[in-house]
């Protein structure tokens, strides 16, 4: 079911490649931050800055936090300890220039929601509250379907579209906030090798085209790979950032995981075998057992 169309970037007019930000200036900012659930600690002492137009993969096993960071960037949970900015402000819900494209959820096929009624809700829906005229937002909302080949199916229920095109749609409604921060939780799962493909050069148009922050949650770092300029890896309560060459490391996980763990690269691959809780490769398909992959 797959409808192709030439994909324009989204950005507003006069704003230049890279945005109206200040490029060395970091648009997330984390600083000796540690959340908890109870007595276990997810992750703790994290400083992190997020540059304009970095593709930062965030990666670990189920449970290690990957999700949580996400919504703490939201403003949708509070740290244990420590502080995070966004934009030069402490993150609130339904803060501006922030996009949000949310774990993969199929919609039913009897849903009468419309595609471009999804990304109206990027727009003035009440997790933005943007204030504008309904003819502004039905630019907005054409321009963000546009932007990644989703005019075709604009006015078809999203319970009729196929996975890849519904997740065309969820970039167009984080895009149609004209964000300086997207956050990405999982929008590769169940999707095929071609629409995976697909996501991620949106992904990647976007940021090269308006200077956007990308922190992109995966438990499958090869289709990124080429993409990505950092890598955050949460698990047993601490982390590892640095270059995907830095990181993904026999070395590296092993000292995270406090046990032996091989990274085998294979060609352009990579693949992560003994890590506990986790998965044996950084390309499979969802989580342990087979189960799409669930982040607390």
């Amino acid at each position: 079911m797959d409808r192709t169309e030439a994909i324009a970037p989204l950005s507003r007019p006069g704003r230049a490649a890279g945005g109206d930000a200040d490029p060395g200036r970091p648009v997330v900012r984390l600083r000796d931050a540690t959340l908890a659930h109870g007595d276990r600690v997810l992750w703790r002492g994290l400083d992190l800055d997020v540059r304009p137009g970095e593709f930062l993969a965030v990666l670990g096993p189920n449970g290690s936090g990957k999700t949580s960071l996400l919504r703490v960037i939201l403003g949708r949970q509070q740290l244990t300890a420590g502080s995070v900015t966004v934009l030069g402000r402490v993150p609130r819900r339904g803060g501006g220039h922030i996009g949000y494209v949310p774990q993969q959820k199929s919609l039913p096929a009897q849903a009468v929601l419309r595609a471009r009624d999804l990304v109206r809700l990027g727009v003035d829906g009440h997790r933005w509250g943007l204030p504008a005229t309904p003819r502004s937002i039905r630019h907005r909302v054409d321009d963000a379907l546009a932007s990644v080949g989703a005019t075709p199916f604009a006015d078809v229920p999203v319970g009729r579209l196929s996975g890849g095109e519904q997740q065309r749609v969820r970039i167009a409604q984080a895009l149609a906030a004209d964000p300086r921060v997207m956050l990405c939780d999982e929008p590769l799962l169940s999707l095929d090798p071609q629409y995976q493909r697909t996501v991620t050069d949106l992904v990647d148009r976007r940021r090269r085209s308006a200077g956007t922050a990308v922190v992109f949650v995966t438990h499958e770092i090869n289709p990124v790979l080429g993409l990505v300029d950092r890598v955050l890896y949460l698990a047993r309560g601490g982390f590892r950032t640095g270059t995907a060459d830095e990181v993904m490391t026999t070395s590296a996980l092993s000292r995270l995981y406090g046990t032996r763990i091989d990274v085998v690269r294979a060609r352009d691959r990579i693949v992560v075998v003994g890590a506990p809780d986790a998965a044996t490769a950084h390309g499979h398909e969802g989580g342990p057992n087979g189960e799409a992959a669930r982040d607390g």
